[in-house]
C-alpha cells in the first residue's frame, strides 16, 4: 500500500500546478470546484472523485479539458480509477 504521506503530497503538487496552469481563468467558482476535487483525491473518495469530474465535464468543459490534460492530475485520476473509479 501507497505510503498516505507521498499521496498526500503528489496531490497538492499536482493541484498547486494546475492552479498554476489556469491562472487567471479560473473564477472564484472554479477554484471552489478544484478545491473539492483536490480534496476528494486527498481522501481517496472515489465516488467523490467521480461525482466532481462528471460534474467538471458537464458545466466546465475547459476546466475538464484542462484536468485531463494536465499530466500530473491525470495520473492521479488514472492511479483512482484503478481502485475502482
Amino acid at each position: 500500500m501507497a505510503d498516505p504521506k507521498d499521496h498526500s503530497g503528489e496531490v497538492h503538487e499536482a493541484f498547486d500546478d494546475l492552479h498554476e496552469k489556469i491562472g487567471n481563468r479560473a473564477t472564484s467558482d472554479t477554484k471552489v470546484r478544484v478545491e473539492a476535487l483536490r480534496e476528494a483525491m486527498l481522501a481517496q473518495d472515489a465516488a467523490s472523485v467521480k461525482a466532481h469530474l462528471a460534474e467538471m465535464k458537464e458545466s466546465h468543459g475547459w476546466l475538464w479539458t484542462e484536468l485531463t490534460a494536465h499530466p500530473r492530475v491525470a495520473e492521479l485520476i488514472d492511479k483512482l480509477a484503478l481502485m475502482g473509479l
